[in-house]
């Protein structure tokens, strides 16, 4: 799992269905195609760890399916379809292979942000291949911009650049600053030739997703490339919402961004469950025969456990719905309300991994075989954790200061 490994150059290559268009494809339809992959994903869930990113052939899948470009405008060829699909397509995936569902839930999203760009960044990427894929270095302070004549020079180190191995570009963060002082934190995006894929993602889980760090340094980005997200400035605006129009688009990341891994995640959990209670029906215990189904103590952990998934998944998908709905209905959240879907998301996954430890408890030694899927699911779901939206202190203690009069100053959201 640990030994070195090639980075993927295959998607340089010319994608599958290149120029095919799935605006004409229905959410019962897209839900359709997703269901048919989960038995495939699941068979190819070990060959995604041993490789540390998502095989050629899950890739190639993906776009056959058209469903990388599920929330991509129609304008693009894109299927455009509801933000609820936001959590469910990338959970559908995640009861195959939660790796593939993480790597999609990033990649994939970054569709939909591309469409608040201006018309000539979507016409670098898209104009030439529509299934192109995007991946992101997100933290602004790991990436620095100077401004310079037509565009910036971006330099940095951005880590946890999920799926970047099968991406032909990245949208990178930065501060941008003069004289040391921060004047705007901005998103740039830059193809996959003008940085270097570091080979650092050897880890004890979540190993298929190939989250690797990425640098570069003084390179050159055109402004129309350069999207300022500061939201304070009361003169911000995103170009691309003059052509796309779909309130889909305008569902702020910074409050139910983490739904989509989070699905993913709770997959993982669901599967767990399923797996552990499929393993209990068929085996009676090691020192007094006794069939292990007819333990009532067991019993109520399985009652639990599914109790906590079941919540986490609802919890989510009841807050993607509402702010699915709030926006169609021209709602703009504020700062307390984003909050509140961040302190959501990342207490769901938390009574999701709780599942998973109450079920890996429950195994015993049993959870420790490689010859079982406990294991790796026990694995993924602790590495998945240390996310910073799944962090209690991270997402917690702001909403609770809002909460208390105070003021949380972030001008990215």
């Amino acid at each position: 799992m640990n030994a070195p490994v090639q980075l993927n150059q295959s998607s340089q290559a010319s994608h599958p269905c290149k120029k095919e268009s799935f605006a004409d494809v229905s959410y019962a339809e897209m839900i359709a195609r997703t269901k048919e992959l989960i038995p495939f994903l699941a068979s190819e869930a070990a060959a995604n760890e041993k490789q540390t990113h998502l095989t050629d052939t899950v890739v190639n899948k993906l776009h056959e399916s058209g469903l990388f470009r599920y929330q991509q405008p129609k304008l693009w060829g894109g299927m455009e379809v509801d933000f609820r699909a936001f959590m469910e397509v990338p959970y559908l995936l995640g009861l195959g292979c939660p790796s593939t569902g993480w790597v999609f839930a990033n990649v994939a999203s970054h569709n939909r942000q591309l469409a608040q760009w201006p018309m000539q960044a979507q016409e670098d990427i898209w104009g030439e291949d529509p299934n192109a894929l995007i991946a992101s270095g997100v933290a602004y302070v790991q990436g620095r911009g100077e401004k310079v004549d037509g565009g910036l020079l971006l330099s940095g180190y951005w880590g946890f650049s999920s799926g970047v191995d099968i991406c032909e570009w990245n949208m990178l963060s930065c501060l941008l600053k003069e004289d040391d002082k921060v004047v705007d934190w901005c998103v740039c995006l830059v193809p996959r030739h003008e940085y270097e894929i570091i080979d650092d993602w050897q880890t004890m889980g979540m190993c298929g997703t190939g989250s690797r760090s990425v640098k570069c340094e003084n390179i050159f980005v055109p402004a129309h490339r350069v999207l300022s997200m500061n939201l304070r400035n009361p003169n911000h605006s995103f170009p691309g919402f003059e052509v796309h129009q779909n309130s889909m688009f305008k569902v702020p990341t910074s409050s139910v961004g983490g739904n989509g891994i989070a699905g993913a995640m709770i997959a993982n959990a669901r599967m767990m469950l399923t797996e552990t209670v499929d393993w209990i029906k068929s085996k009676n215990t090691s020192y007094t025969g006794a069939k292990m189904a007819d333990i009532p103590t067991l019993q109520m952990k399985i009652a639990i456990a599914d109790g906590k998934i079941d919540a986490a998944y609802q919890w989510l998908t009841g807050n993607t719905i509402e702010a699915e709905l709030a926006y169609k209905n021209h709602a703009v959240f504020d700062i307390p309300t984003k909050l509140k879907y961040k302190r959501n998301t990342a207490m769901a996954m938390k009574m999701a991994n709780e599942a998973v430890d109450l079920l890996h408890e429950l195994l015993g030694a049993n959870g420790i075989y490689e010859k079982y899927q406990f294991e790796r699911r026990f694995r993924d779901a602790h590495a998945s954790a240390g996310h910073m939206v799944f962090n209690l202190d991270a997402q917690l203690i702001p909403f609770g200061l809002v909460s208390l009069g105070g003021e949380f100053k972030s001008p990215t959201m």
